[in-house]
């Protein structure tokens, strides 16, 4: 029973004792302007991504975030913009965010109703401001200096 317990415990602190590994997508329409989601749960702008389900690599994320929460198709991955692992970039658990710029293209389309409620493309020089969810606006100042970030 205690080899049990102490088995319970490992597997309990693997999944609420790690951070757990997300992606966040700067799409990238052919004609320059970035896609944004607006979330359910804060009102707020931000990047469409989430979290990597098991079995899965970076870019498939990307591709299943990507058309999940946008309706549009990964063209191919532009550049890493920064993995991101500030214990309080995300107000509700620690998580890892691998950011990436891409080309997408297709139909702006909502397909998560309970999470999303926008999607819309900007210009790059008329973003939302003061608006955004999590570190998404980092994110972008990061992407827009040109820099990769590790932190």
């Amino acid at each position: 029973m205690r080899r049990l317990w102490q088995i319970g415990q490992t597997v309990l602190g693997l999944i609420f004792r790690h951070p757990i590994t997300g992606t966040g997508i700067i799409p990238i329409l052919p004609d320059g302007r970035i896609v944004l989601i607006r979330r359910r749960d804060n009102g707020c702008w931000a990047l469409p991504g989430g979290m990597v389900d098991w079995g899965e690599n970076i870019t498939t994320t990307v591709r299943r975030e990507l058309a999940e929460e946008t309706g549009l198709e990964l063209v191919k991955i532009r550049r890493l913009v920064g993995v991101y692992s500030e214990p309080d970039r995300d107000p509700r658990l620690h998580s890892i965010c691998i950011v990436m710029a891409a080309d997408v293209e297709g139909t702006i389309q909502i397909q998560d109703t309970l999470e999303i409620s926008e999607v819309k493309a900007f210009l790059p020089t008329s973003l939302p401001e003061g608006e955004f969810s999590h570190d998404s606006e980092k994110h972008l100042q990061d992407y827009f200096q040109g820099l990769t970030i590790v932190n």
